[in-house]
């Protein structure tokens, strides 16, 4: 478990380095960067199960608010028949932003899952 959270919080501040360059940084650098935190913590055997829940609710909410947004993942998937998001690293299209950032926090929440499990698990 030690390993995966140290791959998670290299990951998630990598994920907030490349934000530099982001329409809204201000917004997706807190968002790993409290990820990268809660994993490095878990890293070094400190577990916070409630800060898990408070990160899972938010990016839940805005990851549902990304999946039903005009220009979201839904539009991607039904008015863009799934078009490929990584054949090239430019957004040109909005639907391929939003849909991005909706994969990234669906990371970050699964990242956030683990631990919370394994945490409730460690105490049991």
């Amino acid at each position: 478990m030690k390993v995966l959270n140290v791959v998670f919080c290299l990951m998630f501040i990598l994920f907030a380095g490349l934000q530099y360059n982001d329409p809204d940084p201000y917004v997706w650098m807190p968002i790993y960067l409290y990820s990268a935190l809660l994993c490095g913590m878990a890293a070094g055997n400190r577990f916070y199960p409630k800060s898990y829940l408070a990160g899972i609710l938010v990016y839940l909410v805005y990851a549902t608010y990304k999946f039903f947004d005009q220009n979201g993942v839904e539009d991607w998937f039904t008015k863009h028949n799934a078009e490929n998001l990584a054949e090239t690293m430019k957004a040109t299209k909005p639907w391929i932003e939003e849909t991005r950032e909706f994969f990234g926090l669906f990371i970050c929440i699964a990242a956030l899952g683990i631990n919370y499990f394994y945490s409730k698990r460690k105490r049991a």
